[in-house]
């Protein structure tokens, strides 16, 4: 099969033919329909992120058809359609599991990171963790729900019932959760890098009020802040735009260092927390919410071959909602 391999740590992706997996008994082998390229995967090949199987082949947004199942498999059949998320694998076993939070367990194993992903034609996957794809979306259409919705979803819970939210670096998840805020009937406000107006507009585009600069003050103060820049020096203007008792959540896995910030904009009860991971129950929820709320994803499509284009164009912020790999 052909797929897109990572072989060291800040190197290109390289074109290769792999044999085909084979699945284990509660694994689903897939024929690859759609994987979106995610900010996560930038960190990998970038070597941000520490010790990924290598050689690896990257991709955690999946959309896929199953073409053979393991021989304990129950839950799907072949032929059927599924999407597989960042969450690939967890013991089941640890406090973190037995609490709820199988996000948080220590000896997780993840999708595109220490399990090979969906840069390919065809990939494995547990089946406790892939999940059944509305059929009001398409497989370019759905691909960016796996991640950039479930994580943006995720982080919004963070913000609990916050009325006015702002969300920082208006990419791939910021378009998807975007949707979901003015559906929920909140007020949102976005900030774009400095003179990003296209991206200003896009903001608007799905419902922002207002959209500026990060570097700007919000003509509000905000009730939350959603960070999904990975840019550390964005907390210290989350919270300054943040009212008493406000909450910033960092929605990625990865950011630069945060610089240090004086105690007041920080006091008064404001929360600073971060987002890691997803569990089997944001999935759920999130798509059980998207064709409700009329979620629509805006995607670039790119065929497995250009996958080095893709990352390059989404490091460099030319992608307008989120970039998806057509094998």
């Amino acid at each position: 099969m052909r797929a897109q391999v990572l072989t060291a740590a800040g190197s290109l992706l390289a074109a290769a033919e792999l044999v085909v997996p084979r699945p284990g008994p509660q694994q689903l082998l897939i024929e690859v329909r759609a994987c979106a390229v995610c900010r996560t995967d930038l960190h990998v090949v970038d070597g941000e992120l520490p010790d990924p199987k290598l050689p690896l082949v990257p991709g955690h947004e999946i959309i896929g058809t199953i073409v053979e199942k393991g021989e304990s498999v129950d839950r799907f059949r072949v032929g059927d359609r599924v999407g597989v998320p960042w969450l690939g694998w967890t013991c089941g076993v640890c406090e973190y599991c037995r609490s709820a939070r199988e996000n948080l367990c220590d000896r997780a194993r993840f999708t595109g990171y220490q399990i090979d992903g969906g840069y390919a034609e065809l990939t494995v996957a547990d089946q406790r963790y892939c999940f059944a794809i509305d059929l009001r979306y398409g497989d370019i259409e759905a691909a960016p729900l796996m991640c950039a919705g479930l994580i943006g979803y995720r982080t919004l819970r963070m913000a609990g019932d916050a009325q006015l939210i702002g969300i920082y670096g208006f990419g791939a998840a910021a378009h998807i959760v975007a949707q979901v805020i003015r559906h929920q009937g909140r007020r949102l406000f976005a900030f774009t890098r400095p003179g990003d107006l296209a991206a200003q507009q896009f903001a608007r585009s799905l419902g922002a009020e207002w959209a500026g600069g990060s570097d700007q003050p919000p003509p509000d103060p905000l009730d939350a802040a959603l960070i999904f820049a990975p840019v550390g020096a964005l907390v210290p203007a989350a919270l300054t735009a943040t009212k008493k008792g406000g909450t910033v959540a960092s929605g990625g896995i990865h950011m630069s260092d945060i610089p240090s910030f004086p105690y007041h904009i920080l006091w008064e009860e404001r929360v600073l927390r971060s987002v890691a991971n997803l569990t089997r129950r944001d999935a759920e929820e999130f798509l059980a919410l998207a064709p409700k709320a009329g979620i629509r994803t805006e995607t670039v499509t790119y065929p497995l071959a250009r996958a080095n284009d893709a990352l390059a164009d989404l490091r460099n912020g030319a992608v307008q909602g989120a970039a998806v790999l057509v094998p």
